[in-house]
């Protein structure tokens, strides 16, 4: 197993040059075009470059062949194809989103494209084996469906970070932090043997972390430049990829006996519940979308992100509700695994109830459900034995 410093170390390198790439990319699109204008749903004002996908993928890739080249790193690159079907998928669906980003594809393409990333990675064999229920035992993923299973996992993934992509530095501070703690739990996870000291999961979670750290300054509200759909996808990929080779293939036997957690018997379950924020928002949306009959692939203004802001919470501080969520839900995880004992539910539901309390009760949501409760200039609300317009004279 590599050393959790060689592990920081590339998440850094990635980070560096993530951020210096920025700059350079923000200018290219600017010369070439590469804008995207503002509209009724976009909460910027002014047309901004939307390829900033295009530095997370350098960094990527410059990070991952430094990785390749050190010793601490030979274990996961020797005899083993993982990695380069993951560079190839990578470069596919971040191919897709930039094209999407540049000139607008259809949804079936980028569906097409999705896929085509998902058919690369089980050809070089980065698939999950297991899937385990707690408490109704594991069950051994067919050949036939680790394919399906493989490319769904992908999907899902993907589109729950394109989805939350809606405000300055939300996506990249969601995923920067989800995936820090996914890394730190799969590396209890390989010094316990419950998963091999080879897999490559660690590895492309923390660079999925600093790809997010390196980008977000100049994503950050007042942002400078956007990620666009092939940053999304391709934080999406790193997700997908990690958790499933975590995830899918952690021996379910041996988890039962070196943890008394609830966590070490649903290594699957657990990118579910860090990466909830982004989870919750896709299946709400898919809700809201099918009662509305409206297609799956059309956009609306009623993501968790809009509607903070309809209550009244300014860019930054729905930005920085929904981080708070998603380093609760990470702290839920990681305090088991690290402890070894089962969380004691009382703190967490009470900084739960806080985050619930201050959403709903800062001083600007009060205000502003004053605003929307005041008639309109000109018009005065009835008194109250006076008939309104659904009432008559008795």
């Amino acid at each position: 197993m590599p050393a959790v410093g060689s592990y920081l170390l590339i998440g850094l390198l990635a980070a560096a040059v993530t951020f210096v790439a920025t700059p350079v990319v923000s200018r290219l699109a600017r010369r070439l075009g590469w804008v995207y204008p503002p509209n009724e749903r976009t909460v910027h004002t002014e047309p901004l470059p939307d390829v900033g996908g295009l530095a997370m993928f350098v960094g990527f890739g410059v990070a991952l062949f430094v990785a390749w080249m050190m010793n601490d790193f030979q274990s996961l690159f020797a005899s083993n194809s993982e990695p380069l079907g993951v560079i190839i998928a990578a470069a596919i669906i971040f191919g897709t989103g930039f094209l999407d980003d540049v000139r607008e594809l259809s949804a079936p393409a980028k569906v097409f494209g999705t896929v085509l990333a998902g058919v690369a990675l089980v050809f070089f064999g980065v698939v999950m084996f297991w899937f385990r229920v707690p408490y109704y035992g594991a069950t051994l993923i067919d050949a036939d469906l680790q394919p399906l299973v493989t490319v769904l996992w992908l999907l899902g993934m993907s589109q729950a970070i394109n989805l939350i992509d809606g405000l300055d530095g939300l996506a990249a501070g969601v995923v920067g932090i989800g995936a820090f703690a996914f890394f730190l739990y799969s590396i209890e996870l390989t010094d316990r043997g419950v998963i091999e000291g080879n897999n490559v999961g660690p590895l492309f979670a923390i660079l999925a972390v600093g790809v997010c750290v390196g980008f977000l300054p100049h994503n950050f509200n007042p942002a400078r430049i956007m990620m666009g759909d092939g940053g999304a996808l391709l934080l999406g990929l790193l997700l997908a990829v990690s958790t499933s080779v975590v995830g899918g293939r952690a021996d379910p036997f041996l988890g039962e006996t070196i943890g008394t957690t609830y966590f070490f018997l649903a290594p699957i379950a657990i990118p579910l519940l860090i990466l909830g924020v982004p989870i919750f928002d896709t299946l709400f949306a898919i809700v809201r979308r099918a009662t509305s009959r409206s297609s799956l692939a059309s956009a609306d203004k009623g993501h968790l992100h809009h509607r903070l802001i309809n209550l009244g919470h300014g860019h930054r501080r729905s930005v920085l509700i929904l981080w708070t969520w998603t380093a609760l839900l990470s702290g839920f995880v990681l305090y088991p695994v690290l402890t070894d004992q089962n969380p004691s539910y009382l703190p967490f539901g009470m900084a739960a109830l806080a985050i619930v309390l201050y959403t709903v009760l800062h001083p600007n949501v009060i205000a502003q459900r004053r605003r929307n409760n005041t008639p309109p200039e000109g018009i005065e609300r009835p008194e109250p034995d006076q008939p309104t317009l659904f009432e008559s004279e008795p």
